[in-house]
């Protein structure tokens, strides 16, 4: 069979001939390729096709044989997007794009992020949407992003905006001429005498069609375009309903012989009218979901725009976006630093609330690290830049805020399914509307069937649908940013709610994960510091954990440490050195027996310290005992009040850790944690996780180590500290910025907020559509002569998208239950 076509596949990760046939085994698999032959000088697969295959195949056969696909996101502004059915169509054209690995579309920003393959052109995606009349531009950095979602969200206020002041300016007189005349008797009266009736509606023709073909033109084209194309949206609903009303008009005012005598009436107040309150909902649904995208320009404008560089000692003001790792930044009290660096001079404290949540300033000295956006406080530093661009700590905080923000919930696959048929389904309701009418309707039977059909085509587009859910994670994501809570998977947001579990690893997540002298407790004539300067001494030639946190606990002090000779590591029983010419022995209990040193008078606290969790160690000086010292991970302040909390939401807690049982059980005791499974390696923790799930349902993991990582993958939802690896921040689906397990009940109470604020969307949303369209269609007419005017349809239609959009922007002033902690 002859090639079809030829593709090329960049592959990370290949270092040899083994490598490369395992990827060509694995594309040989995929149905459709011929040949697949691989460079491994260019690291790239090039597959030969017989038939068509999806390049999201490809890719998943690649990463199946274990190598990595290496692909670039690049975010699109979408011109055109203005309901849910607008996503649905964009998405099923990105579906069809040949280049397209995965993609988001978020109505909010309306923007779309497409991940291509490296290499690939991103333009083509912009030529592909624009083909298919939704016109894109790619964005490039973060800044021009903040940029470009300011302009186009004032713009498109002050296109609106403008529109609207001519639709009233034309729709306003329009209305006081036809209703004025009917609510009014005077009025009537007035105008009978003074104008020919025709004369009026020549008037009126003229005014609506200044709204029709003026600020409502961009929708009749739209609405065109959907009809066309076989897939009409809410546009192409207002098209039809407005130009039927219109072209009624047209007809009864122009050639009214060809209708029957009693059905010679005008509705171009409706057509007018429908047009400038629809483009009136439009304006304060921009304006509202400008607010909705606050949190995302504010992340962005964190960074500054420039910044002080030091060059040959001299500081000049330098563009952010040209500055590079290894330059040194001037920061000065009360500036915001502009990117990742570490202090090469100075002493300050830098408030990183805005990043983390957290609300006490962070002090800051030589070789500490300091991150972009965040404020300096009060003394001046000097830092060397390390991280520019796409790689700084904000900048990847802001990919997984927009990550959130455009991701789907599954509920949300139900809502685009609805409201990619809704639009089809109500111009069938439609046009039953008005056959019912023709045949079942009093005179003029033609002129009800109208109005009718109208009402049903105008109340229910589903906008305020296609709002629902995006909109709520929109602010609830960019709400959650702020109390430094990043969902990297929106579907987390509903997950996270149902969870009857919280297992927790113990080392960085309860405890501080770093050792730290705990005890320390010296033997009657010897002076605490001077015996802690001598084990310091002998420590600092191991690189045991224990030794470093003795030995940083005498830097801390500010202690001279001595010089030592003859040191001596003893296998199984600890260290020894000659200090000052004192020889000096450290290690447990059975060395100091070994030696003859008696322990007894520390047995009741070395039993207290047991019972803690701590291991006590000894030290003794020729041959004297002279301290009892114990050095543990101390457990964090605020892993106390979290797990009350959780206790109080009805919540299992469970500790899964590899330290040792005892030491894990002293710490569960201390806590009142529920379950404890210790001694365990990553494989391990796997299965206790799904031992959790099968005993009490969907489990949250939380952990920072590499070792977590299998075990936040295998979790309902994955939460990662942000403070601990970049590995396990990947596998997670939701990171705690601030490092802290009360980020936890924050996520939860933000979860429960958010997934209540989609329920009542979508309760509003669906609720107005099953009420209000057999109101249009007419069904209380039999009952009470009750008739929905189009113009009162059009009104209630623009409210529900109003109210939807300002309803999940209550979700900005949610108030985490442990902010303060």
């Amino acid at each position: 069979m002859a090639t079809l076509q030829t593709l090329q596949i960049p592959v990370r990760g290949m270092t040899c001939a083994g490598c490369a046939g395992r990827v060509e085994r694995g594309l040989l698999k995929v149905p459709g390729v011929e040949q697949a032959v691989i460079n491994l000088v260019t690291n790239e697969a090039i597959v030969h096709l017989n038939q068509p295959v999806a390049l999201t195949d490809l890719v998943a056969a690649v990463e199946a044989s274990g190598y990595q696909v290496p692909l670039h996101g690049f975010d699109f502004a979408v011109s055109g997007m203005n309901c849910g059915s607008c996503v649905a169509r964009i998405e099923k054209a990105l579906a069809q794009s040949p280049i397209a690995i995965s993609y988001q579309v978020n109505l909010s920003t309306k923007q779309a992020h497409v991940q291509l393959l490296a290499g690939e052109d991103p333009e083509l995606i912009s030529q592909w949407l624009t083909e298919h009349n939704y016109p894109a531009q790619v964005l490039a950095d973060n800044q021009r992003k903040a940029d470009d979602l300011n302009t186009r969200q004032e713009a498109e206020q002050s296109k609106l905006k403008k529109q609207l002041k001519y639709a009233f300016l034309f729709a306003t007189p329009l209305f006081i001429l036809e209703m004025g005349a009917h609510f009014i008797p005077p009025f009537h009266d007035f105008l009978q005498r003074t104008f020919n009736t025709q004369h009026l509606w020549y008037v009126q023709a003229i005014l609506a069609a200044l709204v029709l073909f003026g600020p409502g033109r961009e929708i009749l084209i739209m609405g065109w375009h959907g009809l066309r194309r076989l897939a009409p949206d809410m546009n192409s609903l207002v098209a039809l309903g407005t130009l039927a009303a219109f072209g009624y008009s047209m007809i009864a005012t122009f050639v009214p012989q060809i209708l029957p005598a009693q059905t010679v009436n005008v509705y171009f107040e409706a057509s007018a009218v429908i047009i400038a309150l629809i483009l009136l909902g439009r304006y304060l649904e921009a304006r509202a979901k400008g607010n909705a995208s606050d949190a995302i320009k504010r992340l962005i404008n964190l960074q500054p725009r420039e910044a002080r560089v030091l060059v040959d000692g001299k500081s000049i003001d330098k563009p952010v976006a040209e500055i590079r790792p290894g330059e040194i930044l001037e920061i000065r009290p009360g500036e915001r630093i502009a990117l990742d660096g570490m202090v090469v001079s100075g002493n300050s404290f830098v408030d990183e609330s805005m990043l983390t949540g957290e609300p006490v300033p962070v002090e800051k000295t030589t070789e500490a690290k300091v991150i972009g956006g965040t404020v300096n406080q009060a003394g001046s530093l000097q830092v060397q830049v390390e991280q520019v661009g796409a790689n700084t700590v904000l900048a990847h905080i802001i990919r997984l805020v927009e990550q959130a923000q455009g991701s789907k919930l599954p509920i949300q696959g139900l809502v685009d399914r609805i409201t990619l048929w809704f639009v089809p389904a109500v111009m069938v309701a439609a046009l039953l509307t008005f056959i019912m009418w023709m045949i079942f309707a009093p005179a003029p039977a033609i002129s009800l069937a109208l109005v009718n059909a109208v009402a049903v085509l105008i109340i229910a587009c589903p906008c305020a649908m296609g709002l629902a859910t995006p909109t709520s994670i929109m602010v609830g994501t960019g709400r959650a940013a702020q109390l430094g809570i990043l969902f990297r998977q929106g579907q987390a947001l509903q997950e996270l709610k149902d969870v009857k579990v919280i297992a927790v690893d113990k080392t960085g997540t309860l405890t501080e994960g770093k050792p730290q002298l705990t005890d320390f407790t010296v033997t009657d004539g010897q002076q605490e510091d001077a015996v802690l300067a001598v084990v310091a001494a002998v420590e600092q030639q191991s690189e045991h954990p224990i030794a470093l946190a003795i030995v940083q606990a005498a830097e801390q002090r500010e202690l001279q440490i001595p010089a030592i000779s003859e040191f001596q590591s003893i296998t199984g029983m600890g260290v020894q050195a000659t200090v000052d010419g004192k020889l000096v022995q450290i290690g447990a209990d059975r060395f100091m027996d070994s030696l003859g040193c008696s322990v007894a008078e520390f047995s009741a606290q070395a039993q207290q310290l047991g019972e803690q969790g701590k291991s006590p160690m000894y030290a003794a000086i020729d041959g004297q005992l002279a301290v009892m010292m114990a050095v543990s991970d101390p457990i964090k302040s605020s892993s106390k009040a979290a797990i009350d909390h959780l206790h109080q939401q009805g919540l299992q807690v469970a500790m899964i850790t590899g330290d040792n049982q005892h030491t894990a059980n002293a710490i569960a005791k201390q806590l009142g944690i529920d379950h404890v499974v210790a001694q365990v390696l990553p494989e391990a923790k796997v299965e206790a996780v799904k031992a959790l799930q099968e005993q009490y349902g969907k489990v949250a993991y939380v952990g920072d180590g590499i070792n977590d990582a299998p075990a936040l993958a295998a979790a309902e939802v994955g939460i990662a500290i942000g403070t601990g690896t970049d590995i396990a921040i990947d596998a997670a689906d939701v990171v705690l910025m601030s490092g802290h397990l009360t980020g936890v009940i924050n996520a939860l109470a933000l979860s429960k907020a958010t997934l209540r604020n989609i329920s009542q969307n979508l309760f509003w949303a669906f609720a107005y559509n099953i009420a209000l369209i057999p109101v249009a269609a007419g069904i209380l007419y039999p009952f009470n002569g009750t008739l929905l005017s189009p113009v009162l349809a059009a009104t209630a239609m623009a409210l529900s998208s109003v109210f939807v959009v300002t309803n999940a922007l209550r979700l900005r002033s949610f108030k985490a239950p442990l902010e303060a902690i």
